[in-house]
């Protein structure tokens, strides 16, 4: 055995939490781009003590080289110490696993917005200083650390109101950027004072304050969400408090042909758990007893499916519940919570929903018929997509007849451009690179999944072939399973004209990838081949390409009184193989950027609105928004070699 690799006495370190802390940030922040982590952990602390029923505003101040969060809370106790010679003050702020929420008696019901599981200490440990000032009957206490470690303490007298002021400097060792980010903290802001009505956050920054405060709790947070898709006008909404339990729910349905069901806990956001799959199975299990009893479904009829019933259906709850078990640090996953009162109550409230809007269930009814009728169409899709195993000919003639593929057995290194009609497609097989580019002509526009339903699209001949090229499976829903190890391309290319019609094209292609398998373009495998409008040919016969008008005015700028020829493109089907090569193939020339998105949420729900069948919403929104048109997604330079 080679002694190097041995562990020994020499090569076992043990650190404290603040040293382990400041050595790997990231563990507890997350991303250490931006300090903002800090500030969720420090305002997490002040919305328990709302939700305790101690105070009922948070004033946040951000300024260039300090945050600032004041509370009305009831306050720390003042001039307690521990066995440890230490304030409880000072503990909650530099003694990691310190906490009132560790009560085995189910005694604390305040919620935790902190997703790490360190609280007010991440502040402190991540900071040059922080200082912490708490009141509490008559008598304050004041600590300053400096680079996580005590420094000095004050204790005295105070007619000043309850609560805990704590201020802090992020330090640039630890963080990209030590500011927080805006947008974020906004959004953070709007969503808990819906889930805690009645929560007033006053936000300063840039010597403007802004306030945050909702009338109608979770219903302004469904507004938000939904805007002018609802195709119901009645919301189930349910409000129900048993003891320690409480929960806030909403459901309602979109002309949307997805679901979206937004879950918190303790008004922290989950994405999986018992809550979910729980509440899912009562929804699926009354839907379908109501619409037989309606008689929307015959004895022969075979139940909905939950995804049948779940289309176009819109969510948001919030459960408040004590002992909440997550399987890690980040509480993005339930593990453990009591369902018992929370799903009595959801019957119930749904019961008598359904009962009392029959018009309104009537339109959902419909709805999941349809639905159900567009996941057997994709089945029918799917049975013909599906490819016999270990025989590669069948694989092969299962192919579309119009994908010119590649022979690259590393698939992650495989293009597939995607191109408009069978000239653009001649002119780039011809000038491909055999081995890694597939080629694959388009006819004229796809369908616009976003005006059609699923059954329509999944039944689109050029849907289906895409789907086939793409190697991935179907699931029941009509959507595609991402699953890396089948698809057959790394990189998918949209490779059209230049002018507007090419770029409509170029986005029915993103809206089907994105409705097929939003992670097709989340895990960056979308890209834009931009055809160039213009060609100039210099007095040295060389070619420059360029984009567009205003690229060209650029170029007229810098080369006053040079002699030049330019040349208007006429498409790519009219291009040579020579020109296709350099303008849309070679990765060494040629105008390729990856299509990322900022905002997953943002962007479906405005591709739905641009792409949609609501007219008078679409307009609105150009008017409203239409200056804000890159803010969702962004394109970056494409990375070769």
């Amino acid at each position: 055995m080679d002694k190097k690799n041995l562990y020994t006495e020499d090569s076992i370190e043990s650190l404290d939490p603040l040293a382990f802390t400041r050595l790997r940030p990231q563990v507890y922040c997350g991303s250490t781009e931006y300090s903002t982590q800090l500030l969720v952990e420090i305002v997490s602390n002040a919305i328990d003590e709302y939700n305790l029923g101690n105070g009922s505003t948070i004033d946040v101040e951000i300024l260039d080289n300090e945050i600032k969060v004041q509370d009305y809370g009831q306050g720390f106790i003042v001039n307690s110490f521990r066995d440890d010679g230490k304030t409880i003050l000072e503990a909650a702020f530099s003694v990691l696993n310190t906490s009132g929420k560790y009560r085995q008696d189910g005694t604390y019901q305040g919620t935790s917005l902190g997703s790490f599981g360190i609280g007010s200490k991440l502040a402190n440990y991540l900071s040059h200083y922080l200082d912490v000032r708490t009141v509490r009957d008559g008598m304050y206490e004041y600590i300053h650390f400096v680079e996580g470690v005590f420094d000095s303490r004050k204790v005295g007298k105070s007619t000043e109101h309850s609560g805990t002021y704590v201020s802090w400097q992020p330090s640039e060792e630890f963080f990209t950027h030590t500011e927080v980010e805006i947008s974020k903290v906004k959004d953070l802001f709007k969503t808990i004072t819906c889930l805690c009505k009645g929560l007033t956050i006053n936000l300063t920054y840039q010597g403007k304050t802004e306030t945050y405060y909702s009338n109608n709790g979770l219903s302004d947070l469904v507004d938000d969400a939904v805007g002018n898709k609802e195709i119901i006008k009645n919301r189930c909404e349910i409000y129900d408090v048993n003891g320690k339990d409480k929960i806030d729910f909403i459901l309602t349905y979109t002309s949307s042909y997805t679901s979206t069901i937004v879950a918190y806990v303790n008004t922290g956001l989950t994405e999986k758990g018992p809550h979910i799959t729980q509440i899912k199975t009562i929804l699926t299990r009354e839907f379908n007893k109501f619409f037989r009893e309606k008689k929307w479904l015959k004895d022969k009829d075979e139940n909905l499916s939950g995804d049948d019933i779940q289309e176009g259906m819109y969510i948001v709850f919030n459960l408040t519940a004590p002992n909440v078990a997550y399987n890690a640090q980040v509480k993005s996953t339930v593990t453990k919570i009591d369902m018992s009162s929370f799903n009595a109550a959801i019957v119930a409230g749904l019961q008598n929903w359904l009962s009392n809007n029959e018009k309104e269930v009537k339109i959902i009814a419909d709805k999941a018929i349809s639905a159900r009728k567009a996941r057997e169409a994709a089945k029918k899709a799917r049975d013909a997509a599906r490819q016999p195993k270990g025989k590669k000919k069948a694989k092969l003639a299962n192919l579309p007849t119009k994908l010119v593929d590649c022979s690259c057995s590393d698939r992650s290194k495989a293009e597939l451009v995607l191109c408009e009609g069978d000239s653009a497609a001649s002119g780039l097989v011809a000038a491909r690179d055999a081995e890694t580019q597939a080629i694959f002509g388009l006819r004229g526009k796809m369908i616009n999944s976003f005006k059609n339903n699923s059954e329509k699209v999944m039944v689109n001949a050029e849907i289906v072939n895409l789907i086939k090229a793409l190697g991935l499976d179907l699931k029941p829903n009509g959507k595609l399973d991402y699953n890396i190890d089948k698809l057959r391309y790394g990189k998918i290319i949209a490779a059209t004209d230049g002018d507007p019609d090419g770029a409509n094209i170029r986005m029915l292609i993103a809206v089907n990838l994105w409705n097929l398998c939003p992670e097709l373009i989340l895990n960056g495998h979308f890209y834009i081949a931009y055809a160039p409008l213009f060609r100039i040919t210099t007095s040295k016969n060389e070619y420059i390409y360029l984009r567009d008008d205003a690229a060209l005015q650029e170029y007229r700028t810098k080369h006053q009184g040079e002699k030049y020829l330019i040349s208007r493109s006429k498409g790519l089907g009219e291009s040579d193989s020579e020109e296709l090569e350099a303008v849309l193939l070679n990765p060494e020339t040629r105008n390729v950027k990856q299509v990322v998105v900022k905002n997953a949420t943002e962007a479906g729900n405005h591709l739905e609105m641009l792409m949609g069948t609501s007219v008078v919403g679409r307009r609105q929104f150009l008017l409203e928004n239409g200056d804000k048109a890159n803010s969702l997604y962004e394109t970056k330079e494409e990375l070769d070699g």
